[in-house]
């Protein structure tokens, strides 16, 4: 069985392959990442499906895949996307500073940059309560424990804080390091310079595979970490490929879901620009229903607030609008959200367009939807800015809700 090396756009048709029973049964159990369609001549169409990143298979047979996702924007303009923040002052220069052409060689790059920077500032320590059985007493005696052991005086039961480097924030940072060390595509000095940074983390516990990565809240003692520990989660949660195959198929590899990817840049960009109108965003609320009796829930991308109350929703698409209408079904969408929230307006965010803003008023419901768009290929100052411009459009728009006319 011949080995099989696939390039494939995130969108777009895809290429046309010849592809064996064991290639087509391994490229399915692994469901969302590609399209499958027949073609003529018993060959098959591979297309993208949203995602990006490098995925390694081997069949059951024993012939390895390896499936390359490439963006469909510039790997320095999808670096700026996963890692803004609007505060962080320093992101400018790394994510510029990337050269790579491929996505993971990049990432892993930049990643390196980062932990160093952040791990020779010094390693970060912290307390962690530590509960064992010691031949002396330290810190407190858990007393319930101890009266257990009736004529036994040692060991004696006892709980105290220990100053410690194992910490959740160091657990992240470690298991990313050693996951981007092996990521597939990653260049040597940049393989060596993650190893090396593991060593600054000596006595810290890496997560177990398939554990979930150690939860960890921002602080004032934290705050030079966390922009190492948001590139660290990024590199965490992208290992996941779940095959879904016959369990001999073997996978390895790092995804991004694209359109989660750019939802999280318009709720934090657009988020960070409304602010300055006094309108706070909420990102996907749970907490709304549909229906009266409340068994119908959504959960919209952003929802705006002014003074507590909510003044419209937004919905972000990572689509390209081509035609001056918005398509019928994310109408019908922000039909549903306004009507619920008793909004008069909404807005949908594309990720691209030929046209310029337009508003689309629903028939007999006095609802407006507004179709924006966004253009990622665009320099991060002027995407930035254009991000402004939404913000001071939607703030304009933004007032308090009435009773939707009938």
């Amino acid at each position: 069985m011949t080995d099989l090396d696939l390039t494939v756009g995130e969108t777009g048709p895809g290429t046309v392959e010849t592809l064996s029973g064991d290639h087509v049964a391994a490229l399915l159990g692994v469901p969302g990442v590609v399209r499958l369609t027949p073609v003529a001549g018993g060959r098959w169409r591979v297309s993208g499906n949203g995602k990006v990143g490098l995925v390694r298979l081997r069949t059951p047979s024993g012939a390895a895949i390896r499936l390359h996702l490439r963006p469909k924007i510039t790997v320095r303009d999808l670096l700026f996307l996963l890692c803004y923040a609007p505060t962080d002052p320093w992101l400018p220069e790394p994510v510029t500073a990337a050269g790579a052409d491929d996505l993971l060689p990049a990432l892993a790059d930049l990643f390196a940059r980062t932990a160093r920077r952040t791990l020779e500032a010094g390693v970060l320590h912290g307390y962690r309560t530590v509960e064992e059985d010691l031949p002396l007493v330290r810190g407190r005696i858990r007393a319930a424990d101890q009266l257990r052991r009736v004529g036994l005086p040692l060991p004696v039961a006892v709980r105290y804080d220990d100053h410690t480097a194992d910490i959740a924030e160091n657990r992240v940072l470690l298991g990313a390091l050693l996951l981007a060390a092996g990521l597939p595509g990653v260049h040597d000095p940049t393989r060596r310079a993650l190893r090396h940074l593991c060593g600054h983390l000596t006595g810290v516990r890496p997560p177990r595979p398939g554990e979930a990565p150690p939860l960890w809240t921002s602080n004032r003692l934290n705050s030079r970490y966390v922009p190492a520990l948001r590139l660290a989660e990024l590199i965490l949660s992208g290992q996941s490929v779940q095959p879904t195959g016959p369990e001999s198929a073997r996978v390895d590899g790092f995804l991004l879901d694209m359109p989660a990817v750019y939802e999280r840049f318009v709720e934090s960009a657009l988020g960070a620009a409304l602010a300055r109108h006094r309108v706070r965003c909420a990102a996907q609320e749970r907490h709304h229903r549909l229906d009266e009796a409340g068994r119908v829930g959504f959960r919209p991308d952003l929802v705006l607030y002014r003074a507590g109350r909510p003044v419209s929703v937004v919905d972000a698409k990572y689509v390209f609008l081509r035609t001056a209408a918005p398509h019928v079904e994310h109408l019908y969408q922000l039909l549903g959200y306004c009507t619920a929230l008793g909004l008069s307006h909404g807005h949908l965010v594309y990720a691209a367009s030929r046209h310029g803003p337009s508003d689309h008023v629903i028939r007999r419901t006095g609802i407006t939807v507004t179709a924006h768009a966004l253009d990622l290929g665009r320099p991060p100052a002027t995407l930035l800015a254009d991000v402004a411009t939404l913000a001071d459009r939607m703030a304009a728009g933004a007032v308090s809700p009435g009773t939707v006319e009938q």
